[in-house]
């Protein structure tokens, strides 16, 4: 696919305004609605050499100001990324540890990225788990019979093939499982506990199943990790405790949660009937997708930006993580289509197998050991495409000055932010190794009603706010590659 902004440089935005200015008003920026071709953008750019702002002065960045400018105008107006993303997810659907719709994904973003004249484009192999959901369904049995939507979570179990037929406990936590371990033995427990948040919530869903087990319990259901629902219930990981029965663990909608609450309370039983035909097949072989643009300077030196191209098997995997990881792809390919040449290098690495196992982040550190003392950064985006607020970082206190620096540019789009903690799984096995890390902070707003869903589509990704996070991106990478000393460790 031939992509629109090939053959032109993006439109740039009222950059050579006297100097002095040391912000621009938002409101107020307009993009030359022309487009320039080539030539013309290289004699802009030396005609406006002279050209700088306060707060670059100020700063004492080496960055062009006029080049961040392009930048911001090339990705707040830009329709590549929005493209690319309905093409990926339209053609592969889901993107799965195991599956051919992955390996169809990373084939035709390797094909992508050569043509658009990245360096040492490469599939580092990965092993990664294969677990497949086979056929689910979850009807109830009494007091009225009827079919409700269910989701296996990855790692569980099967059923047999007749599925589970059991009387049902409602509990809220873990605490009044304990308090009703007698009530548990034979039933099918369900975790009605209500989303505060994630990495709260999320607990009932990964460890739900041992605790149910623990208890006598013959299979469990979690309530959706969501706070709104529309009858969709959401999947995700689990994993059992070492030593405990492995019983069938599934995700029911936030809906009959509820519901059957709600009976218990009055007193009136219910029977479910579950069925899961989950199935874990050997470790099957794929890739971590690479690419570069390699340093003009300080080759060597290395900062790394991506997502993770698989997704969960429900959906397009568009908000998690199709849309990080080509914010990603996009904010590096506009550094080159600029013409920057950055100082240091800038790697594009989209990891494989972070929704069920990892393997993907973990290969990475282990096949660039003789690089990691040189890697100055590690960049994640994989918290969904919401307005962008700017950056987590983890890292030390001069770093964290040296950031600082280029915040008034992002403060343009309204990212002006950088706050402690970056939290990316992606970026935990480099972190562990002492590179620092760093987040795109988003407003995750609606993030939680997709996430792990069916709904995960390409219509839930505003393209606007997928232009602002790919100008974020653009100017984070820029400003730190052109940095003229590294981020301190």
């Amino acid at each position: 696919m031939k992509n629109p902004e090939d053959d032109v440089v993006l439109r740039l935005n009222e950059s050579l305004r006297p100097a002095g200015r040391t912000l621009f008003d938002v409101p107020r920026v307009g993009w030359i609605t022309g487009w320039l071709s080539t030539g013309v953008f290289v004699l802009v750019l030396a005609l406006a050499g002279a050209w700088q702002p306060a707060v670059a002065a100020e700063s004492g960045l080496s960055p062009d100001p006029v080049r961040v400018e392009v930048l911001l105008g090339a990705a707040t107006n830009g329709t590549v990324a929005r493209l690319r993303l309905a093409e990926m997810c339209d053609t592969f659907g889901p993107r799965f540890s195991g599956s051919t719709n992955l390996e169809g994904a990373i084939d035709w973003i390797l094909a992508r990225l050569r043509e658009d004249g990245f360096e040492n484009v490469r599939g580092e192999p990965v092993k990664v788990p294969h677990w497949e959901r086979g056929e689910e369904w979850l009807e109830q049995v009494e007091p009225v019979p009827m079919r409700m939507p269910v989701l296996g979570l990855g790692g569980t179990t099967n059923t047999p093939v007749d599925g589970i037929t059991a009387r049902v406990l409602v509990v809220t936590n873990f605490a009044e499982l304990e308090s009703r371990a007698a009530e548990a033995r034979g039933r099918i427990v369900v975790f009605d506990a209500p989303f505060t948040a994630y990495g709260e919530t999320v607990r009932y869903r990964g460890a739900g199943g041992s605790a149910a087990a623990k208890v006598g319990a013959v299979a469990s259901l979690v309530r959706s990790i969501t706070p709104f629902s529309l009858q969709t219930p959401h999947t995700g990981m689990m994993s059992y405790e070492a030593g405990t029965a492995r019983i069938p663990h599934a995700a029911m909608t936030v809906e009959h949660a509820e519901r059957m609450r709600r009976l218990q309370e009055r007193g009136i039983p219910v029977t479910l009937r579950l069925r899961l035909g989950a199935r874990q097949w050997p470790d099957a072989d794929s890739r971590n997708v690479v690419a570069e643009i390699r340093g003009r300077e300080h080759p060597e030196e290395i900062i790394v930006v991506g997502g993770h191209i698989d997704s969960w098997d429900v959906g397009q995997g568009a908000l998690d993580d199709g849309g990080g990881c080509l914010a990603a792809w996009e904010a590096l390919r506009l550094i080159k289509t600029t013409g920057i040449a950055p100082r240091r290098t800038l790697r594009l690495v989209l990891w494989v197998n972070e929704e069920n196992g990892l393997a993907g982040a973990k290969a990475y550190p282990r096949q660039h050991a003789d690089e990691l003392a040189r890697h100055v950064l590690a960049v994640e985006s994989d918290w969904g495409i919401g307005p962008v607020q700017g950056f987590a970082f983890t890292g030390s206190g001069r770093a964290n000055e040296q950031l600082k620096a280029l915040l008034p540019w992002l403060g343009l789009i309204g990212a002006g932010q950088i706050k402690a903690g970056a939290g990316g799984s992606d970026l935990g096995p480099l972190l562990h190794e002492g590179v620092p890390t760093m987040d795109l902070w988003t407003d995750k707003r609606d993030y939680f009603w997709f996430h792990h869903t069916a709904a995960d589509t390409v219509d839930k990704v505003d393209p606007g706010e997928l232009n602002r996070c790919v100008a974020a991106l653009a100017v984070m990478l820029y400003g730190v590659a052109e940095m003229p000393e590294a981020l301190a460790r």
